[in-house]
């Protein structure tokens, strides 16, 4: 099971990462969405028992492929909060160590649904509704463009493996869309039901299978 995936999306050569990312060598970028930080801690806070470890264990994956690849660009598509940014709580404190570790690195965040908070975090990121790098839309919010194929997250895109007997996150390859999986290890998704011509490749283990085209 290879732990990457070539792609030719609107004639660009792309790279599906089986750690649930999407590498754009042309570029040298790395996308990712939904990566909700702190999620953990406002689940605690009401009152809901989960481990520590969330946001540390997923910035460490984070940190990973950006040692793998040549990454000038990190692009984050939405939901990079998923509630109030406390500065003393410890994912704050985890994202600032992160953050000045890759000084040089440009991090650009398109708002989502959950980024209420985002203009006052001061998380020494770029913020963007949407942007268009041609051929591509980036948004947080899968909606189809009439000129560019959108590149969005949000949905949390998941495919349930029988034999495996559980979900695994996915990339959901559509017409003139790519939407990405949740980078987040602790969120659910939905299951889509492709239509004709879709593709569903799914993060396994940090490894990447093809389900059959629709």
């Amino acid at each position: 099971m290879a732990d990457e995936l070539p792609l030719l999306r609107a004639g660009e050569s792309l790279i599906l990462l089986g750690a649930r990312a999407l590498y754009w060598p042309a570029r040298q970028a790395l996308l990712i969405a939904d990566l909700h930080l702190g999620k953990a801690d406002v689940f605690r806070r009401a009152g809901i028992a989960l481990p520590a470890g969330g946001t540390g264990e997923d910035l460490h994956r984070l940190q990973g492929l950006l040692d793998r690849h040549a990454c000038r660009e990190l692009w984050i598509l939405g939901d990079i909060l998923h509630g109030p940014a406390h500065r003393a709580a410890c994912w704050y404190q985890q994202w600032l160590g992160w953050r000045e570790r890759n000084i040089a690195l440009d991090v650009h965040v398109l708002r989502g649904n959950h980024d209420l908070q985002l203009p006052h975090a001061q998380l020494q990121v770029q913020i963007h509704d949407e942007v268009r790098l041609q051929p591509f839309l980036l948004r947080h919010e899968p909606i189809p463009d009439a000129d560019l194929h959108v590149i969005a997250g949000h949905l949390h895109p998941q495919v349930a493996l029988t034999p495996l007997r559980r979900r695994f996150p996915a990339f959901w390859l559509r017409d003139r869309m790519t939407v990405l999986p949740a980078f987040s290890a602790f969120t659910a998704g939905l299951v889509p039901v492709p239509n004709g011509g879709e593709q569903m490749v799914a993060c396994v283990e940090n490894g990447l299978v093809e389900l059959p085209v629709a």
